[in-house]
């Protein structure tokens, strides 16, 4: 008879709850350190069919990385099809033990598909990534703030300097970033020839194909592009029903913001220098799309190629990805 178990995991303490033959077994809660993890292992056992958590910030990181180490099958899901999952059994309470039971039952019901941890240095790598996205974004809004004290002629010299000196200190910080950034590519000779194929193609440098090799490194190499695409949330959404309900498609964003971010501005580059994006966002227009539902487009077909150097080791040649029709047109 397998067993079933389903792992919901908060701040401070994680509920395990076991399923076997059909039945839900009480909840337990353990600490959420090392200790009360290989708790949890000793209570799972050898027999448990499939461990089931959610991705949910980034607590989940470690006791999967431990359940995995130990040899169990842990499949990480994400949370909408959980949240979709408990909307189908008509469940209308929510509390951890709650939510643990419905993991279990997701797990015998679902049968998801396991999952792998990611290097640990490539996981490094994607930290990394993360914090030159959120320190360039603070940069940005500081430079902003900065144009908007100095339009006033009253403002403070204090103020100004006070700015200044933050910018400095940001750029200080992303640069430090940055070479740590690359000593960790310099351990892995495959991704550093990565993050030179990225930078053939237009409006990728160096500081954007670190953010997008930081968050493409950590993916499954069997991947498709559809479902690279998918995960970004650059996949359309339609709504359409018979003859009443057609609704314009729209972006799902339901994905990795930070793929999506790493990918607006060098698209935004390539519809100005790159001929066949420019051709292809052009073409885009001339059918009815606005410039930004093109730009998306564009977005998504850049990805693909992306991905296609990291799974191929080629480097990025934009004319693999866009038409020559839309050349000849434009």
């Amino acid at each position: 008879m397998k067993t079933f178990a389903g792992i919901d995991i908060g701040a401070q303490s994680v509920v395990l709850c076991l399923r076997r033959g059909g039945r839900t077994l009480s909840a337990e809660t353990f600490a959420r350190t090392e200790a009360g993890y290989r708790a949890i292992i000793r209570k799972l056992g050898r027999k448990v069919a499939c461990v089931v958590l959610e991705a949910t910030g980034i607590y989940y990181l470690d006791l999967a990385m431990a359940l995995q180490r130990a040899g169990l099958p842990v499949a990480v899901i994400n949370p909408r099809s959980f949240h979709h999952f408990a909307k189908l059994k008509l469940n209308t309470s929510k509390t951890d033990a709650v939510d643990a039971a419905l993991l279990a039952e997701y797990a015998e019901c679902m049968k998801p598909a396991l999952w792998r941890a990611p290097d640990e240095v490539l996981l490094g790598l994607r930290d990394i990534g993360r914090q030159i996205n959120r320190l360039t974004a603070a940069r940005t809004q500081a430079k902003n703030r900065l144009h908007a004290l100095r339009a006033k002629a009253s403002t403070l010299p204090l103020l100004i300097e006070d700015e200044v000196e933050g910018i400095a200190q940001l750029d200080q910080r992303l640069q430090r970033l940055t070479e740590a950034a690359l000593e960790l590519l310099g351990q892995q000779p495959l991704y550093q020839q990565h993050l030179l194929n990225l930078q053939q193609a237009k409006g990728i440098g160096q500081t954007s194909a670190i953010a997008l090799l930081a968050e493409l490194c950590v993916l499954p190499q069997d991947m498709r592009a559809a479902q690279v695409s998918r995960y970004a949330g650059l996949d359309v959404r339609l709504c359409q029903s018979g003859t009443s309900v057609n609704k314009p498609g729209r972006l799902s964003k339901a994905g990795n913001a930070y793929l999506r971010s790493a990918l607006y501005m060098p698209a935004l580059s390539a519809v100005r220098h790159d001929p066949n994006a420019k051709a292809f966002y052009l073409a885009l227009q001339l059918r009815g799309k606005k410039k930004i539902q093109a730009l998306c487009a564009v977005m998504r077909k850049y990805l693909t190629g992306i991905w296609a150097c990291i799974k191929l080791g080629v480097p990025f040649d934009s004319s693999k990805l866009f038409s020559e029709k839309h050349l000849a047109d434009a």
